[in-house]
């Protein structure tokens, strides 16, 4: 049996003041050798429809601009944001050796190999085995939304009624050559956007994925420019009338 080596939670908490609402229970869900934690609140099974959160990249380098050994994430800005959504059902899911530390995770798996198919694979049976065969609603947060985007052109047979993205990397080619940055040689790229009903939030202040950078690869009648929102930070962001 691989040792599963629990980085944060399990006492309720995760991150400093942080704790779940009691609607929303802690599920661990294990796909492609990797265990990937999730919190839902599922209010009404008989709902055909479900709304899942994709959670960005998290802590994958320090301030140096070198790799960490932990990549869960230290704001809680998307679970937040999940657990603020007032439908019936809702999922958070956290990406690969997020929050859970398996055997299979390395160092690649939040760096050059973020959106590796090995990663993709594992997050679309996370997905699988969450949704069955409800509709899905799927929001992708920074580097979540390559992933969820991936995750909708691989895989036809889920039911994807909207995608959401907030503040998303969409194209991580011209993402790293628009900041002179190492390419991400082990990712797969999203070279066009899937043909789903789709909306993107784009930070007016986002440095980290601007304006200019976010239209080279999104149709602008998609985008929702937000004002004075950052890339961590959309004030009471509202995805849904």
């Amino acid at each position: 049996m691989k040792k599963i080596f629990i980085l944060l939670f399990l006492s309720a908490c995760t991150g400093a003041g942080w704790k779940a609402p009691d609607d929303f229970i802690y599920v661990p869900i294990k796909s492609g050798g990797y265990e990937i934690a999730t919190w839902q609140k599922i209010n009404n099974p008989q709902n055909n429809h479900i709304h899942i959160y994709i959670e960005g990249d998290g802590r994958a380098f320090n301030s140096h601009g070198q790799p960490t050994r932990n990549p869960t994430p230290r704001g809680t800005f998307v679970r937040d944001l999940a657990m603020r959504d007032n439908f019936e059902n809702v999922v958070y899911m956290a990406r690969p050796c997020q929050f859970i530390m398996t055997d299979s995770c390395s160092e690649t798996d939040w760096t050059t190999g973020r959106f590796s198919q090995k990663i993709i694979d594992a997050q679309s049976n996370a997905i699988k085995q969450t949704a069955g065969n409800k509709k899905i609603t799927l929001i992708g947060y920074s580097g979540g939304a390559m992933v969820s985007g991936l995750v909708i052109e691989q895989n036809p047979q889920l039911k994807i009624e909207k995608w959401i993205t907030i503040a998303g990397v969409l194209n991580h080619k011209k993402w790293t050559t628009y900041f002179g940055d190492k390419d991400l040689n082990e990712s797969s790229n999203l070279e066009n956007l899937p043909s789903v009903k789709q909306i993107h939030f784009v930070g007016e202040n986002d440095k980290t994925v601007p304006y200019e950078l976010a239209k080279s690869w999104v149709n602008e009648s998609d985008i929702k420019l937000v004002p004075n929102a950052t890339h961590d930070d959309f004030g009471d962001l509202k995805l849904f009338d």
